[in-house]
């Protein structure tokens, strides 16, 4: 069996009953379950479209995600995440560029590297040594004026954990920020570079090894092994190039508002809805949400 779930972006919830009707009548679906009025809505099926990608298509035209995929096992144990552009809306390298005078530099390498049409490991050294010199203050000010989170964030990870679900942050960033962005969001642990500091200052590099996309598929593997579960019970978001590895291992690998050359390469792509996208492709409904 499969599920379809058809969703709307909350700020703007529309998605419309004839719509659902009309394309669970397509495809032969079950009844529909409304997650959410106007939001979340799904339905079973006993056969995988052989049209999905076309409809889906005709989906974002209409401002919707459509995501199609097994019925079980849906529910999932652990969450694994990615931060920049993915549990906050920025990324912090960015924000701490443009306070150093060099935004619009470190921010077209950034777009490129997570494009992935640049080395990770060579383009996060160039940005960080732009950075030389600047106070180790303003990473506190970054934090405090620049830093918000993507909507929906704190509900998916205390949801989980409710459940009886294990929470992991891994980034490409710095700990500076993860920490903070775990500590908010309530995650079990975080892992992410270190920036190296000298007399207050940044030193211009980060300490070894450097975290990249490997380091997200040895931090699927470490805890998926901790923690006695498979890697087919993690469901793992991210935006950027780096994060195709935990996506394509994960048992749902979610490509969240990412760049068209990641998308392109996950099957399930959310581009309209915020992270509560992540709790509705599991079926739970609002009113299941923690912390909301």
């Amino acid at each position: 069996m499969y599920v379809a779930t058809i969703l709307s972006n909350p700020e703007e919830p529309h998605l419309e009953r004839a719509l659902l009707d009309s394309l669970r009548d397509a495809w032969g679906g079950g009844d529909v379950v409304w997650l959410a009025q106007a939001e979340a809505a799904e339905f079973e099926l006993s056969v995988l479209p052989d049209n999905r990608w076309d409809v889906w298509e005709e989906m974002q035209r209409l401002g919707l995600d459509l995501i199609v995929q097994p019925a079980a096992g849906r529910k999932k144990k652990m969450l694994l995440a990615d931060m920049d552009s993915t549990m906050i809306r920025q990324e912090c390298i960015d924000e701490l560029a443009d306070e150093a005078g060099v935004g619009a530099r470190v921010a077209d390498i950034t777009a490129r590297a997570m494009n992935g049409e640049l080395d990770f490991e060579g383009a996060l050294l160039e940005r960080v040594g732009l950075l030389k010199g600047l106070d180790e203050a303003v990473i506190g000010k970054v934090l405090a004026e620049r830093i918000s989170f993507m909507p929906g964030g704190k509900a998916l990870v205390a949801t989980m954990r409710a459940v009886g679900g294990y929470a992991a942050l891994v980034s490409g960033g710095f700990t500076a920020f993860t920490g903070h962005v775990a500590r908010e969001l309530g995650f079990d642990e975080n892992h992410a570079n270190i920036l190296l500091i000298e007399d207050g200052k940044l030193s211009g590099d980060v300490a070894r090894p450097i975290l990249g996309r490997q380091a997200k598929v040895d931090a699927l593997e470490r805890i998926t092994r901790h923690l006695g579960i498979e890697e087919a019970d993690v469901l793992a978001v991210g935006d950027g190039a780096n994060d195709l590895g935990m996506l394509g291992r994960a048992g749902t690998g979610v490509a969240l508002h990412a760049k068209p050359s990641v998308a392109a390469q996950c099957e399930v792509r959310i581009n309209h809805g915020d992270l509560t996208a992540l709790l509705y492709l599991q079926g739970y409904a609002r009113e299941e949400f923690v912390g909301a």
